[in-house]
């Protein structure tokens, strides 16, 4: 049985608002502030886990030591050049 002009019709205008409304769900969800949002979340999630909280501040703790050694070692280097600096003046 053949459907009436009508019911196509009505057929055709449900399905355009389905797939508008299905269009505005998939552009809300691309939207760079929505994936921004989500991204956000995400490292913070991660973030709140406390293995990996002990890993940061492991992490932390490892560049400040590297930190100050490395800047006792050029104060120790600097007094080095200037006790040098010094004896040859005195050599003199």
């Amino acid at each position: 049985m053949a459907r009436s002009t009508d019911a196509i019709q009505r057929d055709i205008e449900r399905t355009r608002e389905q797939l508008s409304h299905t269009l505005d769900q998939l552009s809300s969800r691309v939207a760079p502030a929505a994936l921004a949002d989500e991204a956000k979340g995400k490292v913070r999630s991660v973030l709140e886990d406390p293995k990996v909280q002990l890993v940061l501040g492991g992490v932390a703790a490892g560049v400040v030591l590297i930190v100050a050694v490395g800047l006792r070692s050029k104060r120790n280097e600097k007094k080095q050049i200037r006790e040098i600096q010094r004896l040859l003046a005195n050599a003199r």
